[in-house]
Parts: structure tokens; sequence; C-alpha cells
């Protein structure tokens, strides 16, 4: 399934979980039960993606691991059919009957799940803080619960860049080879020049509907970019309102109210079509356009340009859950790192091209982008990315994003700043709840 189609059809069921979620519990954190559960040992279930390349580095990762275990097997499948994989997990943890492991964990999701008690707190493990730290680095700060636990493991990302299509900006009178994209003034430029030459319909077209999740993939990358590494709340206090995040607002403003970007829904891939010159995506793009489309990649624009290396993005992640109802999670523990070993997602990035959260992703795995320099860039955004910020009420705080970018953004309605400080102070209101 395409990971745009995936989010739209997760969209109501998610923010549903939020809205209906039971109350207490803080994970998987206690009890004899659980105390025993923690060092058990024995066959356990997993869930993977039903992504086609996931499913194969899945089954070969099941596969070692059988092999050379045949008291603790694994028996692992593909997330059953749900209108989305949150409201199958959700289920799942209501009726007790969750798999050990989820390799498909959404971030803005484990809040939820952990408030179901759904979740095994990572950090309980002996080794499970320093394990996870140690190999994804400071970035595992992002996924680290507001109690100091660990309900998730950071597991792959796909940091967001500008894909552009080099035969209409050709076609536009621009440089394909340079496309001078890296300031606000410079991208506006090319946009414009785009539109009025008739050779897209759109510069650039994000999806202008109102999902929670649709800011992760036009505001949340460039105020990541723009605020140099600032997650839209941190200490509990929402950032999105400060100078990077209005100047982040009136950039796409402009974009929507000069028609550079359309204000209706797109049937269909805007990029892939030719309906759009530009898209904002990651490397799982990398293989969907492959003979389709005749692209090139640049980060994403900052007000005053960036060099690559010091531009951060959205990770677009998705993590590794240890679910409470699992009987035998000292295997589950141990299945985990061995899924998430330097060989293991060497795989991973070889089958689906998605990035392992490895602080040392670059140099570990050089070959790899030296032979797929398709990849390399994506490789070096990998560890400055910036995720949603965690905890039960995410899905809320980021539809309220929304709520106010679609009104003053997209629609063009009211004050940003105005719009924004509201928003802001219910974020941050949502950010102190438990």
């Amino acid at each position: 399934m395409h990971r745009r189609t995936a989010r739209l059809l997760a969209a109501t069921t998610v923010l549903g979980l939020t809205l209906t979620a039971c109350g207490g519990g803080g994970g998987g954190g206690g009890g004899e039960a659980q105390d025993a559960a923690r060092t058990a040992r024995g066959p356990i279930t997993v869930w993977y993606s039903n992504n086609e390349q996931e499913v194969a580095w899945g089954k070969a990762m099941v596969a070692s691991w059988n092999s050379a275990h045949a008291d603790q097997q694994v028996t692992g499948q593909e997330i059953p059919a749900g209108k989305s994989s949150e409201e199958v997990i959700g289920a799942a943890i209501t009726a007790g009957t969750a798999p050990c492991l989820v390799f498909n964990t959404a971030p803005s999701a484990v809040g939820q799940f952990q408030r179901q008690g759904g979740l095994v707190n990572l950090a309980s493990f002996p080794d499970g803080s320093s394990y996870i730290t140690d190999r994804s680095g400071d970035v595992a700060k992002q996924y680290q619960s507001s109690d100091g636990g660990f309900y998730q493991l950071p597991w792959k990302s796909n940091p967001v860049m500008i894909f552009y299509n080099k035969d209409l900006f050709k076609k536009a009178g621009l440089d394909p080879d340079n496309p001078q994209l890296a300031t606000y003034d410079q991208f506006l430029d090319a946009a414009r020049k785009i539109k009025s030459s008739g050779a897209a319909k759109y510069a650039i077209n994000p999806a202008p509907t109102s999902e929670f999740y649709q800011s992760q993939f036009d505001f949340i990358p460039l105020y990541s970019a723009e605020s140099g590494g600032k997650q839209i709340v941190a200490d509990g206090k929402a950032t999105f309102n400060d100078p990077q995040g209005i100047a982040v607002a009136n950039f796409w403003k402009t974009i929507y109210a000069e028609g550079l970007a359309g204000k209706e829904a797109v049937q269909g891939d805007a990029f892939a079509s030719k309906v759009a010159a530009m898209s904002i995506v990651g490397p799982w793009a990398v293989a969907v356009y492959k003979g389709k489309v005749n692209w090139g990649a640049v980060p994403v624009p900052t007000s005053t340009g960036m060099p690559i290396g010091d531009i951060h993005t959205f990770s677009d992640a998705k993590n590794i859950g240890l679910f409470s109802a699992c009987k035998n999670q000292g295997t589950a523990w141990d299945v985990l790192k061995f899924a998430t070993s330097a060989e293991q997602d060497s795989a991973l990035l070889t089958k689906t091209g998605q990035m392992p959260i490895r602080k040392d992703l670059s140099s570990t795995y050089a070959d790899y982008f030296t032979k797929n320099p398709s990849y390399k860039q994506f490789g070096d955004l990998a560890s400055r990315t910036v995720e949603v910020p965690g905890g039960a009420n995410t899905v809320e705080m980021l539809q309220t994003l929304r709520d106010a970018y679609t009104k003053s953004v997209i629609s063009g309605q009211g004050d940003v700043t105005q719009t924004f400080n509201e928003a802001a102070d219910k974020v941050t209101s949502l950010a102190g709840r438990g």
C-alpha cells in the first residue's frame, strides 16, 4: 500500500483511539506476572508491516533467529488487516491478544498504547536504556517517555526531502542540476516560474486536507530545519508559534495565496502524475519513482539557506514496541536486539532503503551509500531527524496544530500569529495532561 494512502486510512482511527482511551496505566511496568514475564523465555509471535520489502526482511530475520534458537522459536506474520495498523494494535491491546513485538509502531500512537497499559518499558531490562541510547545516540531522547522510560525502540526513519522533477524544471527554464531551492526566496522564485510557464499545474502540492498527520509533510519538516531541530513541543510547552514557526507558516501561506499549491486534494500521486513539480518525501520514494520520474532531491528550504550538514527534517519513523501481553518477554527483548543489530540493520537498509535509526549510520554502512548514491543524502540527514511530541495526547496536539494551519495558512483566514498563539496555548495545556 502506498504510504500516503495508508496515512489517510489511519487518520480517523488513531484519533478515535485517543478520544476513547481507557485511563490509567503507564505501560506494563509492574506486578508479579509482569516481573516473571520479563525474564521468561520461549516461543513468541511478532508482527511486521505488510510492505512487500519489509515482509521480505522480516521473514529472513525470523528465519535467521529460529535457525539458532530451537527452544525460542519466533512466529512472524504481517499485521492483520484493518483500517490501520494503529487500530488493529489498539484493539489487540484491549483484547489482551497483542503479539510480543510489533515492527510497525507509529510514534504518534505510542503514548496512547502506553496509557492503555499495552507496552513494556524497555528501560526495565537491565541493558534496556543503554542499548537504545548506544544504538541511536542523542536522537533517542525524542522517543523517551516523560517518566524516563522507553516504550518504543527507535527503529527506522524516512527523513524527508524535496524531490523535484528535472524535466519539468527544465521546461520551466530552471537548471535541473542546480535548482536553487535552498532559501524561501529562491524556492518561491522557482515555484512562480513553474506555474507561469505552464510546466506543471502546481509547483508543489502537499495534501491540503485536515488530518492530524498532514503537518508532518509540510509545516513540521520546514520548522525542524528553520529552528535548528526543535520539536513542536519542548519541555511541556508548544514551540511552533515562535518566530521560526511563524516564518514557516507565512512561507506556506504565500504558496497557497499565489496558487503555487492546490487547496483541494488531488486524486492519486500529484508528483508521479506531473500535476506538481515537487514533493516532500522520504527515501521510500527512490524505488517508487524509479523509471517514472526523472527526479533530483534537495533538503527542505530555510529562510536564509543552510548546507545539508546543518539541516534537520521530519523523521517519518516507525518503531518497535514490546507489548505487555507477551508471556516470554526475555526472548522478545533478545529478539528485538537481534533484529536491530548492525547485521540486521544492514539487511533492512539493503532491502527497504529505509534508514535504521543509528548514530553511526553513514560510517557503518559507507559501502552501501557508495554503491547507492541516491540514498546518500537521506543517510546524511538521518542523524538530524525530528519526531512528533510524545505523550498520551500526541494526536490531539497534532490535530490542534493542523486545524490552525488549515485555517490561517491554507485557507488564509485570520492572522497567522494570533491563530498559532491560540493553538500553542491549547497544545501546551494538552502536553501537561496525563
